[in-house]
């Protein structure tokens, strides 16, 4: 007779070699994740941009792009204006068809 477990007297359970061989598994799936996380760690760590190649990358951020400065602006005025006015209104602003147009029927 093979042992179960837990042991129950109607022979139910769950076989003390399944148990393992799944706890096994799992094991061996975490090890393997750890080990690959760990690697990448290691290799960002060992492996920095330098400090020029660091000042680069800041330098062509789309925030430096004067263009780009002033859509990110407009976008998040236009943002401000459509909440400040779904917050006067008991109307549900985002029903509309055309929900970025102000309460006096003009387009922003």
């Amino acid at each position: 007779m093979v042992p179960r477990w837990p042991l129950q007297a109607g022979g139910g359970g769950v076989r003390v070699g399944e148990a393992m061989g799944s706890l096994g598994k799992v094991l061996q799936a975490a090890v393997v994740l750890g080990l690959g996380a760990g690697l990448g760690l290691f290799l960002f760590v060992l492996v920095p941009p330098g400090e020029q190649r660091a000042r680069d990358l800041l330098k062509d951020t789309p925030e430096r792009n004067p263009q780009r400065r002033d859509e990110a602006t407009k976008t998040k005025t236009l943002w401000m204006a459509t909440l400040r006015e779904a917050a006067e209104t008991h109307e549900n602003v985002a029903w509309r068809k055309d929900w970025n147009r102000q309460a006096g029927g003009r387009a922003a």
